[in-house]
């Protein structure tokens, strides 16, 4: 068995070939991904599959990646390996999807997460949030950070929340997901806990083209990275700040924000899957806080349709 660990490191089929040893001569490897046949960070796993002597290689789905796109499983074939494609291929697109969504667009994955109240609500009309969601479900969540490369939040929530935004499991912290911060209008304080760490822990803080020379300047020597999207009617342009993480080699992002900029990401349609904790409560009241903010739609053939619904108890 083998997964492939981070980028730069030995791809799934080395891990495995390597965990195998001898005995994977002659053997068969199930693959969800078809084999890479080009030099990149890592060399090709084809070479190395032939090398093993594998009889027989099973892939889930073909790489989208023109510079594979077929010819991995045609190199194999030429060796004289056995290759069946396209088995399970829809639950191993699924697994994919990250890397499908990065590599053919260059942009990450993004998935809206909330924790949410049967009626709908993320806060009471005081404001108060925690906990609706549940410690199961809260352990769930940080299972899903510690998978993506970045976790995203307005200046809203650091305000509200003064969170973290790290992976912790079992109490304690792990890999630590680049930190993004969209605040274009320079309110966040400079000793927010999403700052911590900043020269060892990245943290990419998204500006306002006025941002004083003085924050600037602190933020820089802090170790924070700025970038500076675009801004439209008033907003950060999300579509742009997306291009501006790809450019980085995010390739997927979590939304951990409230109300408004669910809102902005539903609205500018750069959200790929939303993943919500429902609650067995309801909060109620016009002045309780919505999942999403903004004025809404007016039609329903406008309402932001949801397919391959999944539930599950936590």
């Amino acid at each position: 068995e083998g997964y492939h660990r981070k980028a730069g490191l030995p791809h799934a089929e080395i891990e495995a070939l390597r965990d195998a040893g001898s005995k994977a001569k002659g053997g068969e490897l199930f693959v969800n991904l078809e084999p890479c046949c080009h030099y990149g960070r890592t060399p090709p796993c084809t070479d190395a599959i032939i090398a093993a002597g594998i009889k027989k290689v099973v892939v889930g789905m073909r790489d989208p990646n023109p510079l594979v796109r077929g010819r991995g499983i045609r190199i194999l074939r030429r060796s004289g390996i056995e290759v069946v494609s396209g088995v399970l291929r829809d639950d191993c697109e699924r697994t994919n999807e990250v890397f499908i969504k990065y590599i053919r667009s260059r942009l990450p994955f993004v998935i809206l997460k909330g924790a949410i109240s049967l009626d709908g609500k993320i806060a009471t009309r005081c404001g108060e949030s925690k906990w609706i969601s549940s410690p199961a479900s809260r352990r769930r969540a940080h299972e899903l950070r510690s998978r993506v490369d970045a976790i995203m939040a307005g200046a809203g929530t650091v305000l509200k929340d003064d969170p973290l935004l790290t992976a912790r499991l079992n109490g304690r912290k792990t890999v630590c997901p680049v930190r993004v911060i969209l605040d274009h209008e320079h309110i966040v304080p400079l000793t927010a806990n999403v700052f911590r760490n900043a020269a060892t822990e990245k943290v990419i803080y998204a500006a306002g083209g006025n941002i004083s020379s003085a924050r600037e300047k602190a933020l820089l020597a802090m170790g924070i990275e700025i970038c500076y999207p675009r801004i439209r009617n008033g907003k950060i342009d999300l579509r742009h700040m997306m291009k501006l993480l790809g450019e980085r080699e995010v390739t997927s992002v979590l939304i951990e924000g409230g109300s408004l900029i669910n809102e902005s990401a539903l609205r500018d349609k750069i959200v790929d899957k939303v993943i919500f904790f429902i609650a067995p409560m309801i909060i109620g009241g016009k002045n309780a806080t919505g999942l999403v903010g903004g004025e809404g739609i007016c039609r329903l053939k406008d309402a932001f349709k949801i397919k391959n619904l999944v539930v599950e108890k936590c």
